[in-house]
């Protein structure tokens, strides 16, 4: 598994660091991304240009951090 802290980075450059680490997954393999807000835009993000090809599971919802398991499959 791909862990992603995206806390430390500055908001515009952590799309696009998430979906080239997705399009390097293999069909199978997971990453994981801890940030400091609900990736809920992300979400939706994914459902829009991968529609069918992920798993969203959230592992923590805050208060302060929130880790999410995105699976490629």
């Amino acid at each position: 598994m791909v862990d992603l802290d995206l806390r430390p980075m500055p908001p515009a450059q952590r799309h696009k660091l998430i979906f080239e680490t997705f399009e390097g997954l293999a069909s199978g393999e997971s990453m994981r991304i801890t940030n400091d807000h609900d990736p809920k835009p992300l979400h939706y993000q994914f459902q829009a240009e991968y529609t069918g090809r992920f798993e969203w599971r959230y592992e923590q919802e805050g208060p302060d951090d929130w880790m999410v398991t995105i699976k490629k499959v």
